[in-house]
């Protein structure tokens, strides 16, 4: 096998040039393509004895889809999320996170540190964390998702692929569905964990990647208490982590009541492990007195509660949405809420 000595493979692509060596790159501050190319990370599959073959199919991988980046780097952490930060320091405000495998824009590079935006956060990311470059551009490709793009408001969401068919729920413009197959003139989608169907006509579908969620999404009114901004703080840090049917885990996976009953129970709540039964809980409220840490419930096309979620203020829910999506944030009314329920006597 005829293995590359001093020589470098040069890959132009979408008037980018990617240079791969065997000689270890200088991460550069600078602004242009060139620098953010020349990023940390790469250096490893330079070390590594690699065929000319197996360089040139490096470099054709790397130059694959974009998904609306020009500079991708993938967060790089395992059962965490990477801080963003509001200045390059360890010290330094936090201004978002970024889940595992969530994609950012590389701004700039810094001495061990990358200026990146990833959805509605921009901030610094410690270099040790992130993957860059191709070998970013990889990975993105083996975690991208396909889903459905909502492009009007009340689309309703059906049972079967017909008119005819009963409602299950209704979403708002803008939200994004989980795709699961296209059918002729209908899209086949998953909410949480249910099978339904959208018409092709008001839908999108289209590949992404994961973001990073802000610090600054929770929006707490006058009189909120402090366990109830403990409570979602709390929440929040099991982002990403896995949906199980039937599990209680915050770490190793739960389902949406098993996620709710283990958030309440660190606060001394003791909840039952069914959707259904925890709407029978505590006090039945309006949305216009909801506030973060109260509960929202969701029912079936029968008009049975099956799916429940956490407030978190700022028209948002926390909830263990399905296998393929786990823990997540999404808008509260993302499909139309059946009921609300207040357990915190805070």
């Amino acid at each position: 096998m005829r293995y590359f000595k001093n020589r470098k493979l040069v890959f132009a692509s979408a008037g980018l040039i990617i240079c791969l060596s065997l000689e270890p790159m200088k991460v550069s501050a600078s602004n242009d393509n060139s620098g953010v190319l020349q990023v940390a990370g790469i250096a490893e599959l330079f070390e590594n004895r690699l065929s000319e073959r197996e360089y040139i199919e490096i470099a054709q991988q790397a130059e694959g889809a974009s998904w609306g980046y020009t500079n991708i780097g993938i967060a790089n952490v395992t059962d965490s999320n990477l801080n963003v930060r509001e200045l390059p320091s360890m010290e330094a405000k936090l201004v978002g996170k970024m889940p595992e495998d969530s994609a950012c824009e590389v701004l700039e590079l810094l001495e061990g540190w990358a200026h990146i935006k990833s959805g509605e956060v921009e901030g610094y990311v410690s270099l040790d964390y992130l993957l860059t470059g191709p070998e970013a551009r990889i990975r993105a490709k083996e975690l991208v998702q396909t889903v459905v793009l909502v492009n009007v408001d009340g689309l309703n969401v059906r049972v079967e692929p017909n008119t005819d068919s009963a409602v299950l729920t209704q979403v708002p413009k803008g939200e994004e569905l989980e795709y699961v197959e296209t059918l002729e003139g209908w899209v086949k989608v998953a909410v949480d964990n249910e099978e339904a169907y959208v018409s092709g006509e008001y839908v999108t579908v289209e590949d992404r990647l994961k973001t990073a969620v802000t610090m600054t999404e929770l929006r707490y009114g006058m009189g909120v208490s402090d366990v109830r901004v403990d409570l979602v703080e709390y929440a929040k840090q099991f982002l990403g982590n896995p949906y199980v049917w039937g599990g209680t885990s915050l770490t190793k996976g739960a389902d949406c009541s098993g996620f709710v009953l283990s958030i309440y129970k660190k606060y001394g709540y003791k909840l039952p492990h069914y959707s259904g039964s925890q709407a029978n809980s505590g006090t039945k409220i309006s949305f216009s007195e909801i506030q973060p840490g109260d509960l929202i419930f969701y029912n079936n096309d029968q008009g049975v509660i099956n799916h429940v979620a956490i407030y978190i203020g700022n028209n948002q829910i926390i909830h263990a949405s399905s296998p393929k999506s786990g823990i997540k944030i999404s808008k509260y009314n993302y499909r139309t809420p059946a009921k609300y329920v207040r357990i915190l006597s805070e």
